[in-house]
């Protein structure tokens, strides 16, 4: 009698015995924020294979064996990288994680909603949190949030890029977190405009404080969860970009402010600033959902040309009178069933 072969092991299984080894990590994108987890990873003595489209490696050797898939592109090369790895063989043992924060105007998915959807029996996670790339490069102390459904893959890519300068906490919550990141790119146009007009500190605050109940609001009608929007990926990305003038978003709203055109403020950059392309999209959402979303609607008139950054704050500040009332949003996954999709 033939014994049986053992079953081989799960994924999951499979997702454990990465944190014990250096495994081969492929890294799609080669930009400020792709470099910097390369950089992480490499010193953390994996593997690394750093692809970009106008590169000599292609997508098919980048991916080759890797046990860990990170695309760090903008959000606009998102859906076209995700049909290209699905002609390719990934195997389920691999863990994708998305670095990306944005949302896709066709669709008005996040990131990781695209990837889950053309790889439904792959481990996705998402990594988000205030991690300004330069301040990364430069060895700087950083910390973020890795967010992913399997807990156990979380660990895994926790361990990846944890080291003794860059803190990484697990979340159950990946689209809370991505939201989080994405959200937060419209809010640093609003506080860079404030900047540049010279608004004063106590705007500043305002401002910032005004927006995180506004980023839950509809972050936790998409169906992330209200805590999450409090950690690292929803308020620390929220005070880190709205900050510092590394920021691209940031810059954004402080050129407009200074009476630059967007298209010339843009060529400045020299890089995608992805809080542009997010307002458009959200605001699109907000209306199919008929959520309020006061501080993004100004930006995004403000990103249009409707109004100057002087009537954006003016609009703000006219407003209907009303109680600083957090209980609906910290709350509202209590009352409510979270959406599906964004």
């Amino acid at each position: 009698m033939t014994a049986s072969r053992p079953a081989p092991p799960s994924p999951t299984e499979v997702f454990e015995t990465y944190q014990h080894h250096p495994i081969h990590l492929a890294i799609l994108g080669r930009g400020a924020w792709g470099k910097a987890l390369a950089h992480i990873a490499t010193g953390n003595g994996h593997q690394v294979r750093l692809w970009s489209r106008r590169g000599a490696l292609s997508l098919a050797e980048a991916v080759a064996g890797a046990e860990v898939i990170v695309s760090a592109i903008s959000m606009k090369g998102v859906p076209d990288l995700v049909s290209q790895l699905q002609i390719l063989t990934i195997p389920a043992t691999t863990i994708l994680v998305t670095a990306t924060k944005g949302l896709d105007p066709a669709t008005t998915l996040t990131p990781s909603r695209i990837f889950q959807a053309a790889f439904p029996d792959h481990a996705v996670a998402v990594l988000s949190g205030p991690n300004l790339s330069q301040e990364i490069e430069q060895g700087l102390p950083a910390a973020t949030v890795i967010a992913c459904k399997n807990e156990t893959a979380a660990e895994a890519v926790q361990h990846l890029f944890a080291c003794d300068h860059f803190r990484t906490y697990r979340s159950s919550d990946p689209l809370g977190a991505e939201l989080g990141g994405t959200l937060k790119n419209v809010i640093a146009i609003a506080v860079g405009a404030c900047e540049g007009l010279n608004l004063g500190a106590n705007a500043r605050s305002a401002l910032i404080t005004r927006a995180l109940p506004e980023m839950m609001r509809i972050g936790t009608h998409l169906g992330g969860q209200p805590e999450t929007f409090l950690g690292l990926s929803g308020l620390g990305d929220l005070l880190a970009t709205c900050t510092s003038p590394l920021s691209r978003n940031y810059r954004v709203g402080y050129g407009l402010a200074q009476g630059k055109p967007l298209a010339h403020i843009l060529e400045e950059l020299g890089s995608t600033a992805e809080g542009v392309n997010t307002t458009e999209v959200l605001m699109a959402i907000a209306q199919r959902e008929q959520v309020s979303i006061p501080i993004c609607q100004q930006v995004y008139h403000l990103l249009r040309g409707d109004v100057s950054a002087e009537a954006a704050v003016a609009a703000l500040m006219e407003r209907k009178l009303t109680a600083e009332d957090y209980q609906r949003v910290l709350h509202a996954n209590e009352v409510t069933k979270p959406r599906e999709s964004p």
